[in-house]
């Protein structure tokens, strides 16, 4: 595998499923709304949700009409996905895949959204496969949340300070956040999906320190699985690090949204 591109574990996050619903944020109605709107996206169009971890993005979609397919390499996640699919009421169709199964036999979609999985890809490839599948008019989004930095999210400092002294972080990651590695933004430059615009908006939301605790534990780096006999002490360290900033056990963030959208140029 190229130094660039991430070596493919399609059970990366194995261990961290069962705290990904409860800790991770989920993305505001307003902003799937927006989009959908500003993209022309009507009820009944096809939507692929790449990489779809436990199903957040397919599910907003879903719920505006949309006719979503989830696609997702994990067994886990795709369970945990179906699940809470399940618990919405939200009629999802859920597949086990990944990019590298990406192919025309799925069929044309007009938006193709990721949340967080487009570094985990063969991005160059996975583009060039996308020509194929999004149709005419369509788009790409990948979707972000970013803390922003002000008084209410002092606590996040310290956070990022107790999960770093536990973190497994594999040679990819270090060189991806070190800034070795082409950013999205630069990749979509590259590739026919070159007209890129931004969507975003920011919420303030609550979470609990039992919630912080569940996000800390559901990435891949300080999964359960990586982090063994230090869970227990990962835990404690992280609910020590952000309790003075709590009140009534709970925190409050401040939330940047976004959607990166890349289109075909118009000929």
């Amino acid at each position: 595998m190229p130094a660039h591109v991430a070596p493919f574990l399609p059970d990366r996050f194995r261990s961290a499923v069962p705290f990904y619903v409860e800790g991770r944020l989920d993305y505001p109605p307003r902003l799937i709304g927006n989009l959908a709107a500003w993209l022309g996206i009507s009820k009944d169009a096809r939507v692929l949700d790449l990489g779809c971890g436990p199903g957040f993005l397919a599910m907003a979609f879903a719920e505006l009409g949309c006719a979503t397919v989830g696609i997702d390499p994990d067994k886990a996640m795709l369970a945990a996905a179906k699940e809470l699919a399940s618990k919405r009421g939200v009629d999802c169709e859920f597949r086990e895949g990944s990019s590298y199964d990406l192919s025309p036999a799925l069929g044309c979609f007009k938006l193709v959204t990721m949340g967080r999985s487009f570094h985990w890809m063969d991005r160059e490839a996975t583009l060039a496969t996308l020509e194929t599948v999004v149709e005419p008019g369509g788009a790409v989004a990948l979707f972000h949340d970013h803390h922003i930095k002000c008084r209410e999210n002092r606590w996040v400092e310290a956070f990022e300070g107790a999960r770093s002294r536990f973190e497994h972080r594999d040679e990819f990651t270090k060189r991806r956040q070190s800034g070795e590695i082409d950013a999205h933004a630069t990749m979509l430059l590259n590739s026919s999906f070159s007209c890129l615009d931004i969507m975003g908006m920011i919420e303030r939301r609550r979470i609990t320190l039992d919630g912080l605790v569940s996000r800390a534990l559901s990435f891949s780096a300080s999964s359960p699985e990586k982090l063994g006999k230090q869970r227990q002490q990962y835990e404690a360290a992280v609910r020590d690090a952000v309790t003075p900033f709590a009140e009534s056990g709970a925190l409050m963030e401040l939330v940047e949204f976004s959607a990166l959208v890349a289109r075909r140029p118009k000929a």
